[in-house]
């Protein structure tokens, strides 16, 4: 067997079982039956989180190559955790309440505006104070917004897994664009981006994922808003949050944002759907409470 195939299955069976083991109650039963009450379900999730914040953030300013004497170089850290620690209060809290506040409403439009420069004006990027700011939204914003997707409680040892299904949807709408572009895709979507990428395999992308939504809609109705509608998102936004990391890339030129698993590159190489989605999903949760 090809040496790269077997580290790509080694690696893609990792990280989903780190991803299921963390975003399920599987995680905190397994723990359980080692020592009873020796972590909560919360506690891997907030891990899982902040393990892929921390890594992701590392791989970005690795990426965008800072000065090694600049000051901003030293500054991404320190930043990160102090966004990532406001929205840590609000998670251990139960402080997520899915209303238009002005600290969220601007949160939001940071990323909207990351992803314009990133795009627009990504000349921006090359001085060291504009990837402070990219690299501090790009993964800080997303993964905090991340925390307030679950619900649990401590009294009912329950943990609801919209994370979990975030997770599958992407990957389903990953798995379904790839093959209906493969089979059936002629146009090209992003060919100076991503030149794999075709609009034949996006809709095959939206369509399958909108199914599947329906399916976990009907199955798990304790679920926070609609996933049909959510199947959507994810399949509209997913592409669109790989063009994003596609684009960044490709500006300062490099082939993989990390090797932290084997045979699939870095962490931003396979959450950059997620990264997108995520804030995207919080979003519609905050618009759903209107509807």
């Amino acid at each position: 067997m090809d040496k790269n195939l077997v580290q790509r299955i080694f690696g893609g069976f990792l990280y989903g079982f780190l991803v299921i083991f963390c975003t399920t109650p599987l995680g905190s039963q397994l723990l359980d039956k080692i020592s009873p009450n020796l972590v909560t379900q919360q506690d891997l999730f907030y891990g899982l989180i902040t393990f892929f914040l921390f890594v992701g953030a590392w791989e970005c300013m690795k990426m965008m190559k800072f000065d090694p004497k600049s000051w901003e170089k030293w500054a991404v850290f320190p930043l990160i955790i102090l966004v990532f620690y406001r929205f840590s209060k609000r998670f251990f809290q139960h402080g997520f309440f899915f209303d238009f506040n002005l600290s969220e409403i601007l949160a939001l439009s940071l990323i909207v505006i990351a992803v314009i420069t990133l795009f627009k004006f990504s000349k921006e990027l090359y001085y060291d104070n504009g990837k402070l700011i990219f690299t501090v939204i790009y993964t800080a914003l997303p993964f905090g917004f991340t925390l307030g997707l679950p619900k649990f409680s401590a009294v009912d040892n329950t943990f609801t897994l919209e994370v979990f299904f975030l997770f599958i949807l992407i990957w389903s709408s990953d798995t379904f664009a790839y093959f209906t572009g493969k089979f059936f895709g002629k146009h090209k979507m992003a060919p100076k981006i991503s030149p794999k990428k075709t609009w034949e395999g996006f809709a095959g992308g939206v369509i399958l994922t909108l199914i599947l939504g329906f399916f976990v809609e009907k199955y798990f109705p304790e679920l926070r808003g609609n996933w049909m509608v959510v199947g959507v998102l994810v399949a509209v936004f997913g592409p669109l949050g790989d063009l994003v990391e596609s684009q960044l890339k490709r500006t300062f030129g490099v082939k993989d944002s990390g090797n932290i698993i084997p045979g699939h590159g870095g962490i931003l190489d396979r959450l950059d759907s997620f990264i997108i989605c995520a804030p995207v999903v919080y979003l519609y949760f905050i618009l759903e409470k209107f509807i």
